[in-house]
């Protein structure tokens, strides 16, 4: 497992690069765009990909920087997970709420140890949800999808990152992105697996563990910044998505930084 920090804010596509290994990799901060095999994605903490010995990738940086985790997975790990499958269904791999806890506990585990092997057991559960789905295939979306409006539900992903008045429902964002209701909703659902609601919810849920981690415990200012009705609709999100309080959160990810 390695971290890679990408610098460039180029929106060109880079030279092709390959590698002989099998790869997860996490995107941690930033986004950016790849492609392989003649598809491209857009990339970012809510989107990992998946690549496979000796294919072609190209990257493009149009948003700036990036911070990755790049989890390496042996041969005979691949074959365990993946079976006799040489190549996965889909090389995107949508990352919820639960497995992002996940990455950053094992981020966490790194800074101070494997404790009782709890990074180990946090990797290997977080690997064989992301193998497990991308071998499985895009449950009717992503790219084994025909007619999907990936650029369509790009800008919907990008309007709801970059927090856009119009993302705080499918009305106005279809508005925003001149499309129908509908037809955003279905192209959303079908390419990542989730509706567009619970998607904005998962990016809302992130930023929640991101001030839970930095130690934030007023969860009442946490919940107006974040624009939850109360505090109770933020635990009430915050437990659908990832299993936890806010409170209990705050010890698992602030723990995770002691020695």
């Amino acid at each position: 497992m390695t971290a890679v920090t990408c610098r460039d804010d180029h929106r060109n596509w880079s030279t092709a690069e390959s590698h002989d290994s099998f790869r997860v990799v996490i995107v941690r901060r930033g986004s950016f765009s790849r492609r392989a095999g003649g598809v491209c994605t857009d990339l970012d903490p809510t989107v990992a990909y998946l690549a496979v010995p000796g294919e072609e990738e190209r990257f493009a940086h149009p948003a700036g920087g990036d911070v990755c985790t790049s989890v390496t997975l042996a041969p005979a790990l691949w074959r365990s997970l993946a079976g006799d499958a040489e190549r996965a269904k889909t090389s995107t791999v949508y990352i919820d709420a639960q497995l992002d806890l996940a990455h950053r506990r094992i981020l966490g585990a790194a800074r101070v140890g494997d404790v009782d092997y709890a990074l180990t057991e946090e990797l290997l559960r977080l690997i064989n949800a992301a193998v497990t789905q991308a071998v499985a295939g895009p449950g009717g979306g992503g790219e084994a999808a025909h007619g999907v409006d990936t650029a369509l539900v790009a800008a919907a992903r990008d309007a709801i990152r970059n927090d856009h008045p119009a993302a705080r429902g499918l009305l106005p964002l279809a508005a925003l992105l001149n499309a129908s209701p509908y037809r955003l909703s279905r192209a959303f659902t079908r390419q990542l697996g989730v509706s567009l609601t619970r998607y904005r919810n998962r990016v809302r849920v992130a930023r929640a563990l991101d001030r839970l981690e930095a130690g934030e415990a007023q969860l009442g200012v946490l919940a107006a910044d974040l624009g939850f009705a109360d505090q109770a609709h933020l635990c009430r999100t915050v437990r659908t998505h990832v299993g936890h309080t806010p409170t209990a959160l705050r010890r698992l990810l602030t723990q995770a930084h002691r020695p």
